[in-house]
């Protein structure tokens, strides 16, 4: 773990976090925003591998590495204090590399992961044109994931991408796979509405993750919609990012046009709450975040 103070593992509070009730993690994309979800009162965040590859420039094609996304959940991690669940791709390759992240992961202070059974490169799951790998291939991945995780408290979620492809009889029967291959939750990605997404929790009972994504596949459904229909855990993976870059690009274009930002600023964050936000008193020696008392 990132921090060898910590006693409790993190994927021990997130299970623990799913026995209380649906678990909403907003999508985090820099340690910042990740410190205001935990000032905001979430108990988990996530970290998405669009997210991430966005910020660094690139489209969600799987262009991130596995080095660059466990620097972001130390960072997370670390600055929250929250469980954090992860995106990890198709797991880097093959069953090795899937083995290596696991790992890896769990190193850098994930509380859980996800893997999906697109084949590499991945696109994202609310596009057309998506290819997957076989279920057998997909359930190799995750019993040598379950097999080499450090801890048996991490969290090992698999996704299936069949929706689109196979249809929900096919996502339900790689679903009820995975759970036999050693799934700790399953990710049904791209389901269209509440009948889909009951339906899939009723024929695939266990823990689920629902995916609510603007601008996609999924009508907007609500995190207690979503726990009514029996789902452990809910992330809003891109949607603090959305806001974000609108409120940048109406801070360049005021710019641009009057040459100053003056009249932004009731929509700026003070310094004050800036150095609220990251526990900073000027003056005095400020502590590392997992050492604040």
């Amino acid at each position: 773990m990132s921090d060898p103070r910590q006693t409790i593992h993190a994927g021990s509070q997130l299970r623990s976090l799913m026995k209380q009730g649906t678990v909403v993690a907003p999508g985090a994309f820099n340690a910042l925003v990740a410190c205001a979800v935990a000032r905001a009162g979430f108990s988990a965040c996530y970290i998405s591998g669009g997210a991430s590859a966005n910020v660094a420039g690139y489209p969600d094609v799987g262009l991130i590495t596995m080095s660059e996304i466990t620097r972001t959940i130390r960072e997370i991690s670390d600055a929250s204090g929250l469980p954090v669940i992860a995106d990890a791709d198709t797991g880097f390759g093959e069953v090795e590399c899937a083995i290596r992240a696991v790992v890896e992961y769990e190193r850098a202070g994930a509380a859980a992961l996800h893997i999906e059974d697109q084949v590499f490169p991945k696109r994202c799951g609310h596009l057309d044109g998506k290819e997957i790998i076989s279920a057998q291939a997909m359930a190799d991945k995750i019993s040598a994931m379950v097999k080499h995780r450090l801890s048996p408290d991490f969290v090992i979620i698999a996704r299936t991408d069949a929706r689109a492809i196979e249809g929900m009889e096919g996502t339900i029967r790689r679903a009820n796979l995975y759970r036999e291959a050693g799934a700790d939750v399953i990710f049904p990605e791209g389901l269209s509405d509440s009948s889909e997404f009951k339906a899939f929790t009723q024929a695939s009972p266990g823990h689920s993750l629902a995916n609510m994504t603007e601008f996609g596949k999924t009508q907007h459904i609500s995190a207690a919609e979503f726990g009514a229909l029996g789902y452990s855990i809910v992330i809003f993976p891109l949607s603090l990012m959305r806001i974000a870059m609108n409120a940048v690009e109406e801070g360049l274009d005021c710019l641009k046009k009057q040459g100053s930002l003056e009249s932004m600023l009731p929509k700026m964050q003070t310094r004050k709450d800036l150095y609220s936000l990251l526990g900073y008193t000027p003056g005095t020696q400020w502590n590392f975040p997992r050492s604040r008392g």
